[in-house]
């Protein structure tokens, strides 16, 4: 059973056709440039094995139903082809950012879902029109596939009030949905389930703290192999420092800024959003670039790592107290699975929580999961690679054959 994934933003989309047989991608690629006058796709059949092929194609997009023709186009003809018949894919999954308060778990897409999600342009304004749009392009290019809308927000989903309420007016939650949502589930559900998988333990018996480290971030902490508590809100602004985000800042400066800089709501967001984070105290938002520029002696890069790190360990404390214990401390995404000098700096004099990190074994690279603490170690700390459209193709393979 094959079924396509697709990551859909605003003038962009990523895609895979994973074989559900072996859960490995046939295919995967990235249209971007929407709308311009030239847009690129970038192919690749079987990635990151040694029989990969990489394509680059240069082509105007009028829209995404434009795009997404193309690589229809793409799977089945020349050197590119990795299909006979578009019937040969099964299902759809769309990942969706927001499935606000009704929609709490993958399912299929009907009129009254798509309905919802549009509902939720509101909390979502930059991700889930994209969304859809991905959804209503993909029942038209494919209408005998069944589409499947996979949630962001849907591991979060079992948070309790006290976790997730916010201590503002209660009439903002209930007229205007004012409340912490939390994302990146789909990535912290899939590394859950893995790491208990690794430890030999069932995911319902399992508790940990999962770190997602990547140009945007989060913590979840994980009791049971459900969320209790996350640090991203009702936004993906909040929690942790990210690239470009602030994460957590007292929230009077918003007003601050405006009275002192003449600033207006919007251009106040926008910094905290896209000129904040790494990038607002050191000018870079790629850690690779920071620890380059450090060894350089750059002091403001070195602020930028240290204080990075410390808001890490700032929610590790605190979701270590909340869980009471924990099974495994786990890495992942792009900065937590490759980046060995933020995790040693993350988990350096913890000791005293139980944890501590085998430096030689921390500084090996590898796409599996493994561990890198040390013998001493009374918790297990855990690399594990994430898997996003992996975790929307076996959820969307449930929902068909639910």
């Amino acid at each position: 059973m094959k079924i396509l994934v697709i990551n859909c933003g605003s003038s962009s989309f990523k895609y895979q056709l994973i074989d559900m047989a072996t859960k490995r991608p046939l295919c995967s690629g990235l249209v971007e440039r929407i709308g311009e006058t030239t847009g690129k796709l970038i192919h690749k059949k079987f990635p990151d094995t040694a029989e990969e092929k990489k394509f680059s194609f240069e082509l105007p997009f009028k829209d995404h139903y434009a795009g997404l023709t193309t690589v229809m186009d793409k799977l089945l003809t020349g050197e590119t082809a990795i299909i006979k018949d578009l019937k040969e894919i099964a299902a759809v999954g769309h990942r969706v950012v927001h499935g606000g308060e009704a929609l709490k778990k993958a399912c299929l897409v009907t009129d009254e879902v798509k309905k919802i999600i549009k509902d939720l342009f509101t909390l979502s304004p930059l991700h889930n029109p994209a969304n859809l749009m991905g959804i209503e392009v993909a029942e038209k290019l494919l209408p005998h596939a069944p589409s499947v809308a996979v949630f962001d927000t849907e591991f979060h989903s079992t948070m309790p009030p006290e976790a997730f309420m916010y201590a503002l007016p209660y009439e903002f939650y209930e007229q205007h949905r004012v409340r912490r949502y939390g994302f990146h589930g789909t990535s912290h559900q899939y590394v859950s389930r893995k790491t208990a998988e690794f430890c030999g333990k069932a995911k319902d018996q399992f508790t940990m703290i999962s770190c997602h480290l990547g140009n945007g971030c989060s913590i979840a902490a994980v009791k049971n192999g459900k969320c209790i508590d996350t640090s991203m809100g009702m936004t993906p602004l909040a929690g942790l420092m990210m690239g470009t985000r602030c994460g957590d800042i007292d929230p009077a400066i918003h007003a601050y800024l405006a009275k002192t800089t003449g600033m207006d709501i919007k251009a106040i967001d926008d910094t905290m959003n896209k000129k904040s984070g790494l990038k607002g105290i050191c000018a870079m938002s790629d850690m690779r670039d920071i620890h380059s520029a450090i060894e350089k002696g750059d002091q403001k890069a070195k602020l930028a790592l240290d204080m990075f790190c410390h808001s890490i360990r700032h929610y590790i404390g605190a979701y270590y107290l909340e869980l009471g214990q924990i099974d495994a401390l786990v890495f992942t995404a792009g900065i937590g699975e490759n980046d060995e000098i933020v995790r040693a700096n993350v988990c350096a004099n913890l000791e005293h929580l139980g944890i501590s990190i085998d430096l030689a074994v921390n500084d090996k690279r590898s796409g599996e999961p493994r561990k890198i603490s040390d013998a001493k170690s009374k918790i297990p700390v855990l690399v594990v690679p994430t898997n996003e459209e992996l975790e929307i193709a076996e959820q969307t393979l449930i929902v068909t054959k639910a």
